[in-house]
């Protein structure tokens, strides 16, 4: 089986041909070819470590990473992998390395350890074929590396003095054991690990792609704009229904409904201050997504979806620059020796337009008015293979919690009533309708830091053993059906974890993952002890 390395991190990846850029020992030694052991050799924290081939399967550029919190510090998160949720973990945080902020270098090489698994890289740089009698024991290293995890190391082979040999059963047990207890259990969902014979890695490949960037390009007002493909979640045509926003802004045209999401359309022509135009089958509608926030981009057409060279891209000119309706614009490329220039647009500058910022605050309080209603007069039974979620936020990940389990939704107050002598975990109590109400806060909940009070928060609340308990949140994003199909049991990385977030659901369409929450495990119970004592 060959294995794959994935380049592109959008949609299905394109095979790419790699070529050995190591000399093979298979024709210079009289070790017969089953004898021999291959590797793959990368980088993390300045020191060069190798894996055995047979359980990678693939090696990928960094996904989007979706942070999961109770999680041990080495995990950065859960990634879509081809519509399978797919672990992601920093061996720079294992080895107790610095972080540092990823770049196009950066790699995650997937390893088969009784499930698909992904280990950051700093970049991965070889592929070695080696005889039995060239991995030494781990006895004589002499290295900061902490040596139990690792299996034994090579020296003088491609191109470093020393490799370090990771034994991955020992750094599953050491960092997840929790995981590793679960990874033992018999699995149809495992992925099949097959030959590792024809495995090679072009670097070549590498590097170009590290020197490139991924562009879509437009037309608007016969000038060509480009956004960076990673941002571009989809292209979609005008649809034959959208619907008005009232109160909206002129820059606002509609807003159409997408995947159950609704999604403001805003036009580009009169972000920019150009004339309109009315609308025909060559527009389409970018859909551009920043901290997991959507919007829909009206333009004139798309041109192509192209590779270019960074060193064809230049900053804005000062000049051009006028910090008003350019201020989106920080670059631009020079195609055709100059004769071709194409501006780019930059994703965030738009998001943190103040047009963008009104219309998604906006949107955001008529969804919650719609999944309040929704929740305090009842909903009618989902289809048999859908469930019916609310989906919230907490700092830039989605969680969503099944409908019938909230209780209702209220905002908070300015002030939180705080009780003498009650335990620290209680932020304060609220009067809701005459009964007194204890909240929590769901980000110190989820070992995730304190921020300060904001309009977008609410108050979900839920019954837990029949006590009413309120729980904030940063921000409630929406009702969704969510398909039967599309969850699957979350593999539990602690103790925690395994009981609060016991479910993933995986929606592939939107590269979205909703992280599940099993509210009957918000509190333990000595703190609904506490908490009833409290409501009384």
């Amino acid at each position: 089986m060959t294995l794959e390395i994935n380049l592109d991190q959008h949609g299905p990846a394109p095979q790419v041909q790699f070529l050995h850029n190591v000399r093979s020992t298979e024709n210079e030694v009289n070790t017969p070819a089953f004898a021999l052991r291959k590797f793959i050799t990368f980088i993390a924290g300045g020191e060069v470590f190798a894996v055995d081939m047979e359980p990678v399967q693939e090696i990928i550029r960094l996904p989007d990473i979706v942070r999961v919190p109770l999680a041990p510090p080495a995990l950065k998160g859960l990634s879509n992998l081809r519509g399978r949720v797919l672990p992601i973990i920093s061996l720079r945080s294992i080895f107790g390395f610095a972080e540092m902020a990823y770049d196009e270098a950066n790699r995650a090489v997937v390893i088969n350890v009784g499930q698909p698994l992904g280990f950051v890289v700093d970049c991965v740089t070889n592929m070695v074929t080696v005889e039995p009698h060239q991995v030494e024991a781990v006895d004589p290293i002499g290295s900061s590396v902490d040596s139990g995890l690792l299996s034994g190391f090579i020296k003088d082979v491609g191109g470093h003095a020393m490799i370090m040999v990771l034994d991955l059963s020992k750094l599953i047990q050491r960092e997840f054991s929790y995981l590793a207890a679960f990874t033992k259990r018999p699995s149809l969902d495992c992925l099949s690990v097959g030959s590792h014979s024809d495995v090679a890695i072009n670097a070549k490949a590498n590097l170009m792609a590290n020197d490139e960037l991924k562009l879509v390009s437009i037309h608007i007002a016969d000038q060509e704009y480009a956004f960076a493909i990673d941002h571009v979640q989809e292209i979609v045509q005008l649809p034959d229904t959208v619907m008005h926003m009232p109160d909206s802004l002129p820059q606002v045209m509609k807003v159409m409904t997408l995947r159950n999401r609704i999604l403001p359309l805003v036009s580009l022509r009169r972000m920019f201050s150009l004339p309109d135009k009315a609308l025909d089958e060559k527009n389409r509608i970018l859909v551009l997504t920043w901290q997991g926030t959507s919007i829909g981009v009206v333009v004139d057409a798309v041109n192509e979806v192209m590779r270019i060279g960074k060193t064809l891209v230049d900053p804005m000119p000062s000049l051009l620059f006028d910090g008003g309706n350019m201020a989106d614009i920080a670059e631009i490329c020079r195609l055709d020796n100059g004769a071709r220039l194409v501006c780019i647009i930059q994703v965030h500058k738009l998001f943190n337009h103040s047009i963008i910022k009104e219309t998604l605050n906006s949107l955001t309080d008529r969804v919650e008015k719609t999944v309040a209603n929704s929740v305090n007069a009842g909903l009618q039974e989902p289809a048999d293979d859908d469930e019916q979620m609310v989906v919230f936020r907490l700092d830039k990940e989605e969680f969503g919690v099944p409908v019938d389990s909230v209780q209702e939704i209220t905002h908070v107050p300015n002030e939180l009533r705080q009780v003498p002598g009650a335990p620290t975990f209680i932020e304060g109590v609220i009067n809701l309708r005459g009964s007194v109400l204890p909240v929590i806060d769901l980000r110190l909940r989820m070992r995730l830091p304190r921020v300060e009070r904001s309009s977008e928060q609410r108050i979900l609340v839920f019954l837990i053993d029949k006590l009413r308990t309120g729980f904030i949140v940063d921000q409630v994003a929406e009702l969704l059906k969510v398909s039967r199909s599309m969850i699957e049991l979350s593999s539990p990385l602690s103790i925690q974890h395994g009981k609060l977030l016991t479910r993933t659901a995986n929606i592939s369409p939107q590269k979205r993952i909703l992280q599940l929450l099993d509210t009957s495990h918000l509190v333990d119970d000595d703190e609904l002890k506490s908490l009833a004592s409290i409501g009384s």
